[in-house]
């Protein structure tokens, strides 16, 4: 158990960030496709 400790801790920290990014980029990912997709309709 003290072997993966580290791993855990070393690990842990960067995976929640990217998960945190990730989580905020989707939704403004999904805002941009949306733009996208309505300018057809806007020409």
């Amino acid at each position: 158990m003290e072997q993966w400790l580290p791993l855990i801790t070393d690990l842990g920290f960067p995976a929640a960030v990217t998960f945190y990014l990730l989580h905020r980029i989707e939704g403004k990912l999904d805002v941009l496709i949306e733009a996208l997709n309505q300018i057809p309709n806007k020409l």
